[in-house]
């Protein structure tokens, strides 16, 4: 079973910061990718951030040039420093792992809340 921790979300004005952090455990093998996705009331998930074992990352528009995604794989982690944030940021988010089986794995979800 693989498990995916993540930590770092809560509430913060706009223009703010703040620095997520998932570790995964488990019976993983080899990992594919690692990212974040969001989910804000009433809207479907969305992708925010996705890291891939190639280097290779992708970034939804609306958070290019402010979030960074990055990686420690000794640790099997994945960071999510966002900044500055805005209100439209608001929204549950859920770490993603993606193993070299194709199999998917969530966390269960932080709440990142943004105030104006």
């Amino acid at each position: 079973q693989v498990q995916l921790v993540e930590s770092g979300g809560g509430l913060v004005q706009a223009g703010g910061s703040l620095r997520l952090s998932c570790a995964a455990s488990g019976s993983i093998f080899r990992i594919n990718a690692m990212g974040w996705y969001r989910q804000a009331p009433g809207k479907q998930r969305e992708l925010v951030a996705l890291s891939r074992s190639s280097g290779s990352t992708n970034y939804a528009d609306s958070v290019k040039g402010r979030f960074t995604i990055s990686r420690d794989n000794a640790k099997k982690t994945v960071y999510l420093q966002m900044n500055p944030l805005k209100p439209e940021d608001t929204a549950v988010y859920y770490c993603y792992l993606q193993n070299n089986l194709i199999q998917e794995y969530w966390g269960q979800g932080t709440q990142v809340t943004v105030s104006s």
